[in-house]
């Protein structure tokens, strides 16, 4: 199942969203990265296998969701909500890749009735998290260390210099960048499946230009308005040990911080893990 669909929100937002897998299983939500869209999905053939019923949801400002100006990151809890009562579905569990991440953990905390469990998967952490940016590359690691104090004017011209190139051909910025992916995301990519993931999910990440890219990445240099500390439920976090995008000082200070952790580190392994590992994080999502 691919269907790609939208709700109207409250506050009168329109609010992209696709299924995949199993229509009547276990339901899972999935929050893309940053860039990304509701058209990111690990292997859809894993996910009907194993009875997931997985939502991937545009966040405002992506794809065919409306940009929401002022938006936090505790937001889209209420968004997910709405979402999740619109589809008729009371449970479920989310899991966030990459720029995600803060979201899954977000919807871990502010819904702990609905959600039954949270997969941060190669996720950025808190900015404040000491050491956050080794081993980052120089452009992740010059955002997070600056991204707080620029105005937002200079910020988004800034992003629009940084990224235009990639928001017009997506494909064409991944063939300039193996020379800055690790050895285990280029082996990743180097597969048609993933690559396609990864493509299409740019192109429509950016359909209407860069401004939801520009708010989010401002989003996740500031604090995220609520505690690690404060989450209940069962929570898992996978990284690689090379992911050069989000760093693992990230994820351990995340995984020391929520009660309820396990933290799996993948020697060697870098941000698109969720891929060799996606059979892994549906068969934990569904038992809890």
């Amino acid at each position: 199942m691919t269907d790609q669909r939208f709700i109207i929100t409250p506050d009168g937002r329109t609010l992209a969203y696709a299924e995949y897998g199993a229509t009547d299983g276990r339901a899972v939500f999935f929050f893309h990265g940053m860039p990304g869209s509701r058209l990111f999905h690990p292997y859809d053939e894993i996910t009907t296998r194993l009875g997931v019923r997985l939502v991937c949801v545009d966040r405002p400002g992506y794809g065919g969701s409306t940009y929401q100006p002022g938006r936090r990151i505790l937001d889209w809890p209420g968004d997910i909500a709405t979402l999740s009562a619109k589809l008729g579905i009371g449970k479920f569990a989310v899991a966030g890749h990459s720029g995600g991440g803060p979201y899954a953990a977000a919807c871990a905390y502010a819904l702990p009735d609905a959600v039954t469990a949270a997969a941060i998967l190669c996720s950025v952490g808190p900015a404040g998290t000491p050491g956050a940016t080794r081993g980052m590359s120089v452009l992740n690691r010059a955002g997070f260390q600056a991204g707080h104090i620029i105005p937002w004017p200079l910020w988004r011209i800034l992003l629009w210099s940084t990224y235009h190139r990639r928001c017009e051909d997506p494909a064409a910025s991944m063939e300039r960048d193996p020379g800055h992916r690790p050895p285990a995301d280029e082996e990743q990519i180097s597969r048609p499946e993933v690559r396609q993931a990864c493509v299409v999910s740019e192109i429509e990440a950016f359909r209407h230009g860069l401004l939801g890219l520009a708010w989010e990445a401002r989003l996740l240099t500031r604090p995220w308005g609520f505690r690690l500390e404060d989450i209940k439920i069962p929570v898992q976090i996978w990284h690689g040990t090379a992911d050069n995008v989000a760093s693992i000082a990230m994820a351990e200070s995340m995984a020391g911080a929520i009660p309820n952790c396990t933290a799996i580190y993948c020697p060697g392994e870098a941000h698109l893990l969720l891929f060799p590992h996606w059979e892994e994080i549906l068969t934990w999502l569904k038992m809890e």
